[in-house]
């Protein structure tokens, strides 16, 4: 049986700077769900870049979200951390361009992907949206392949 530890302030903070992609939970009509998402860290916020859709509207009509960020070597050896918060959409031009330059910044080619399954009254949405989450609670664990048995 493997050891997994408690990961500390700084380790968790190291790993979300490090991975930049991981697993958003929200809840849709009371349900939850997950998706992959790309997130970019900044001081201890997170921000969200995508377009407007069923995330987005779900996000505003309930704020209180999940991600989830791993790093597997291999069955033994992992780290998983996951940050509990609150998602705020964005909506005064100068946060938008602060975060934007920010994002662009760590990530120079980048693109919302367009869902081609979520459709408004008027077609498919390319309204990009931009989110801060502000974590209320995170938490981590790890395992390096040690065993005490």
């Amino acid at each position: 049986m493997l050891d997994i530890d408690e990961m500390s302030s700084k380790e968790i903070q190291e790993l979300l700077q490090q991975v930049g992609h991981g697993h958003l939970g929200c809840l849709h009509q009371g349900k939850p769900y997950v998706m992959p998402m790309h997130y970019y860290l900044k001081d201890s916020d997170i921000y969200i870049f995508t377009t407007e859709g069923m995330k987005s509207h779900d996000m505003d009509a309930n704020p209180d979200v999940c991600l989830q960020v791993e790093d597997v070597r291999d069955s033994e050896r992992w780290r998983s951390v996951v940050v509990m918060g609150q998602a705020k959409r964005l909506t005064e031009q100068p946060d938008i361009d602060q975060a934007m330059q920010f994002i662009k910044t760590k990530n120079p080619t980048l693109s919302p992907a367009i869902n081609r399954t979520w459709v408004d009254a008027e077609g498919r949405s390319e309204v990009i949206e931009i989110y801060r989450i502000h974590p209320t609670e995170m938490s981590g664990r790890m395992t390096d392949g040690v065993s005490s048995r």
